[in-house]
Parts: structure tokens; sequence; C-alpha cells
């Protein structure tokens, strides 16, 4: 059985300009920092990154794909900031259809890699759909509410 995601790994084309990109917006130091490769954790989750300078990165930035990080409302204009201060390519919102779905704030890392500090939570993704299209709730018992 999964238990959770144990790692993400990006490759970047050059290692010292995507440590500190990731070191300066989330503010968290490198667990381990070699020429080709580093490790953080960010909110609890490990992220590696993978020196591959070679590889075409156009497709990168042409899909939705991507991770979201949990983020306080509070918390967002003091991290919008930081992503200026770092350069980050920061991407107009999508349109949210409520309220209840929270805010975000899309960005891209000097690779193109998609990411997104988000405030809110699968429980209320869920309360808003049990309001308003209960037909597409399958699977979902009380640990899924939570």
């Amino acid at each position: 059985m999964v238990n959770g995601i144990n790692h993400m790994t990006f490759s970047v084309s050059n290692m010292d300009k995507a440590v500190s990109f990731y070191k300066h917006v989330f503010m968290e130091a490198p667990l381990v920092l070699g020429e080709k490769t580093a490790y953080f954790t960010i909110g609890g989750t490990w992220l590696a990154l993978n020196l591959q300078p070679d590889i075409d990165r156009k497709e990168i930035r042409q899909s939705y794909t991507h991770i979201a990080f949990s983020i306080e409302e509070s918390q967002l204009d003091a991290f919008y900031t930081r992503l200026l201060e770092a350069g980050a390519d920061i991407l107009p919102g999508r349109k949210r259809q409520v309220e209840t779905e929270g805010k975000s704030i899309y960005f891209r890392d000097p690779d193109g890699h998609l990411l997104e500090v988000h405030t809110g939570t699968l429980a209320e993704r869920l309360a808003h759909y049990e309001k308003t299209a209960p037909d597409m709730l399958v699977n979902i018992d009380e640990q899924n509410k939570k």
C-alpha cells in the first residue's frame, strides 16, 4: 500500500541558480548540496534537484502539470514578495469557480517547472462539491472530509 509521496525530483539546467531560487523562495537551506544534486525539505516533503543541463525544456512551459504547496492566507503577501525578489516568473491566477476554492499564486522556477502555493484544502473542496455537485463525489468516506 502506498503511504504518501516519498519525494519529487526536478531536473535543473543550472544547480547554483536553482538552489538559490528554492532557498530564497521557500526559506529552506538544502540538506544535501553537490555538484549534480541538491535535496530540500519543503513543508515536510523531500524535493530533489538533479543537474541535467542539456535537455529541451520547451514542453515544460506548455503544461498545467504542477505541484501545489499549502500556505496560510496570511503568508501569501510575504511569499509573493520573495518570488519577486527571486525573479520568479509569476503567472496570472486561474479563474476560481467560487471563493471556497482558496487563493493561489502560480509561478515557474528558473527551469520552467510550474509551482503553486494554495490556501485551500481538500476538505474545503469536497464540502463545496457536496453542496453544489454531489453527483461528482464518488468513493468519499469520512476520512477524506477531514
